[in-house]
């Protein structure tokens, strides 16, 4: 029988709970789960030391014996990293989440979001906050990015952002590393980051402050707002590969030639 204490959560990793939620999303994204001979085995993330109050949160939320330990080391760029790593070695504990969708062993691309009820944004957070980014760019406009290897997730946060914004994200796996990289940027990445980081939740302390920072953010007068884009439907498709002419596609649909081009070489070549 596991050592619980009794002023934890009733039930371990509740993911309608938004603080399990986010926590799960954290842990898949940047977590690992180990195991070896007689049942034996660890959860843990290693982060910053900066950012070991999120370590001593999930510690707090963790109703099983866990530790977190401090070290420092260099790399091959003479760097020196402190960091800190929450650690859980019990079976039960690395059951529930394993059943939930943390896989043993290196992350897997197949990771995805939960099939159970879960907290949606809390769990999003979690995997901004594990795998993304906030900010400004060189431009000075803000931005929410995430960086995933996962098709699922990916593809969850884009049918998420447009429930929240309105605005259709449709992304592929880059040639360099073959990760999605899904980027929200100006009034779009303010909505999903006040969304995302709403007061009294739990996040990364410096990411939140980004979250934050970024609703200052006013557009220049003379910026112009992009246009919506329209997507394109199987006939338009069925028609631009039956004329497979640009130019031609571009007067029978009333789409750029560039946009023409840029479509049909897609489909040509599989990447649609």
């Amino acid at each position: 029988m596991a050592d619980q204490d009794p002023s934890a959560p009733a039930r371990f990793m509740d993911l309608e709970d938004p603080r399990y939620a986010y926590m799960f999303g954290f842990l898949q994204a940047d977590g690992h789960l180990s195991q070896q001979s007689r049942q034996r085995g660890r959860l843990a993330v290693e982060l910053n030391v900066r950012d070991i109050h999120i370590l001593r949160e999930f510690q707090q939320l963790t109703p099983y014996n866990s530790s977190i330990t401090e070290r420092v080391r260099s790399t091959n760029f003479a760097e020196t990293i402190h960091s800190a790593t929450w650690s859980v070695h019990s079976l039960e504990a690395r059951t529930i989440v394993n059943e939930l969708g943390i896989p043993y062993g290196k992350k897997s691309l197949g990771i995805k979001p939960p099939r159970t009820d879960f907290s949606r944004r809390d769990y999003l957070r979690g995997v901004i906050d594990a795998d993304g980014s906030l900010g400004w760019v060189a431009s000075g406009v803000p931005y929410l990015s995430l960086t995933s290897a996962s098709t699922a997730i990916a593809a969850y946060l884009c049918h998420y952002g447009k429930k929240i914004t309105g605005k259709q994200r449709i992304t592929s796996r880059n040639k360099r590393d073959g990760v999605y990289n899904v980027c929200y940027y100006s009034e779009t990445a303010q909505q999903l980051a006040a969304h995302f980081y709403y007061d009294g939740c739990l996040a990364l302390a410096s990411k939140y402050g980004r979250a934050e920072a970024i609703q200052t953010w006013v557009r220049p007068s003379d910026m112009k707002v992009a246009s919506p884009r329209r997507p394109w439907t199987a006939r338009e498709d069925q028609e631009l590969l039956r004329l497979n002419d640009p130019a031609a596609a571009s007067i029978a649909l009333d789409r750029t030639k560039k946009g023409c081009a840029l479509r049909l070489w897609r489909l040509q070549t599989g990447r649609i």
